[in-house]
């Protein structure tokens, strides 16, 4: 496995790897892996197959925070998440710097105008645009085949799909399933600066979504009476604050006012200074 920080060294890596045929599968990551990150890097490698090459970046993008404070506070584990990116089969590490991303006078964005607006896109101004530019960025230089996102970031799933489709990228976007702790839990990589406080509260977010698809699974269809039925078990967290906690159509992240199969529940909730999110098609 290489580990290159060279957009030049990378692009020459996958030149000379399509050069002998292979494919290129890619998983992109602001590190801090976990076991979640490991699924998609085994998805990965499952599509790759033998001769393809996996390879996966590990870049904190600073254009996607919007707190300074919690680009800041962000865990940064390169030399970990290489052990981690080796025993999975990935065959490349792109990891840059923020210089070798964006030049000191850089002034290019993308800006996906519909999806990205509701939810996190309001709670965080600027975020999608941020994630949008590095993923289109990424795509230009490691040119993959597929690249593979976890469904625990919906929204972001559902705008890399409809950025990646409105600018003709070749890219195969693959969505793979949330990975939870055993309790329930998202893993993410901002479980790690839980408090054992409020790691013990965290598990309320994903209870109130399976409280609510419960309700929906027990006859209720009115949306006002799934998202209180969610808001009761999350007051079960005394320190926990609710960002949103909505119920939304699935194509267009827009509240709905009756429940169907397929809708989505989505919650964003702040347990200190540290943001969760998570999310549940109703079944």
């Amino acid at each position: 496995m290489k580990i290159i920080h060279s957009i030049k060294q990378t692009r020459e890596f996958i030149r000379q790897s399509r050069k002998k045929g292979a494919s290129i599968v890619f998983v992109p990551t602001m590190g801090a892996l976990h076991e979640g990150h490991l699924s998609l890097l085994a998805r990965a490698r499952q599509l790759a197959g033998p001769r393809g090459i996996v390879a996966a970046s590990i870049f904190v993008n600073p254009t996607q925070f919007n707190d300074p404070k919690d680009l800041a506070k962000y865990p940064r584990t390169l030399s970990a998440d290489a052990v981690l990116c080796r025993r999975a089969g990935a065959d490349l590490i792109f990891a840059p710097s923020a210089n070798e991303m964006y030049a000191s006078d850089f002034s290019t964005w993308v800006n996906e105008g519909f999806l990205s607006l509701p939810l996190c896109g309001a709670s965080r101004p600027g975020h999608f645009r941020g994630v949008c530019t590095v993923v289109l960025k990424l795509f230009n230089i490691v040119q993959p085949d597929i690249a593979i996102f976890g469904q625990k970031d919906a929204q972001q799933a559902m705008v890399i799909q409809r950025m990646t489709r409105d600018l003709n990228c070749p890219v195969r976007i693959v969505i793979a399933p949330t990975v939870r702790e055993k309790d329930g839990l998202a893993m993410s990589s901002r479980n790690r600066r839980l408090s054992s406080k409020q790691r013990t509260e965290a598990v309320f977010l994903n209870r109130a979504l399976q409280s609510a698809n419960d309700a929906f699974r027990a006859g209720i269809r009115s949306s006002a009476e799934l998202i209180r039925n969610a808001k009761t078990v999350l007051r079960q967290a005394s320190h926990m604050r609710p960002d949103y906690l909505e119920l939304v159509s699935s194509t267009t992240l827009r509240p709905v006012k009756k429940a169907s199969k397929g809708d989505l529940l989505v919650a964003a909730v702040f347990l200190g200074s540290v943001r969760l999110i998570d999310n549940r098609r109703i079944d």
